[in-house]
């Protein structure tokens, strides 16, 4: 999930369901004050949130932060303006290749402070169709089931 030394706000649980997982990218984000703050108080939903490369630059769609408590009018913020990412070029030039050629999403998958700075967790995905949603429950079911079942040898002894 998050690297370890952080401070997660907001996680994208539904997304691994969703999806399938292929590449991991981190990256910086643009916000004002007011977001900032909100953010420190852990008001942010990432869960339809998405990311999309427009004219050589990334952008993160569909993210709410909440106002914060005591920004009124002038300090406050538009909840769920495009904000953009903070990537390299070649990054970039490379995720849009991918998500051109192979027909991936970019989906948020953590939001969290990594020395005093908000970074996203972003993952180049597959969507899942129904039957591989179905699969991935049931091999994840089996892999409980079998990690039980050895914890109970275990516990048990070995005769």
């Amino acid at each position: 999930m998050t690297p370890p030394g952080t401070k997660l706000i907001a996680s994208n649980r539904q997304a691994r369901h969703d999806y399938e997982i292929l590449e991991t990218v981190e990256a910086g984000l643009v916000l004002r004050g007011s977001e900032v703050k909100a953010l420190r108080e852990a008001k942010a939903q990432v869960k339809e949130a998405y990311a999309r490369i427009e004219g050589g630059e990334a952008w993160l769609l569909g993210m709410h932060i909440s106002p914060w408590r005591t920004a009124a009018g002038f300090g406050s913020h538009d909840p769920d303006r495009r904000r953009k990412l903070l990537l390299h070029r070649d990054e970039i030039d490379r995720l849009r290749a991918r998500v051109d050629q192979e027909r991936l999403v970019l989906v948020p998958l953590a939001l969290y402070f990594k020395d005093g700075r908000v970074k996203v967790d972003l993952a180049l995905a597959r969507p899942r169709r129904k039957g591989d949603r179905r699969d991935a429950i049931a091999k994840r079911d089996a892999d409980l089931e079998a990690r039980k079942a050895m914890g109970r040898q275990a516990k048990r002894g070995w005769d």
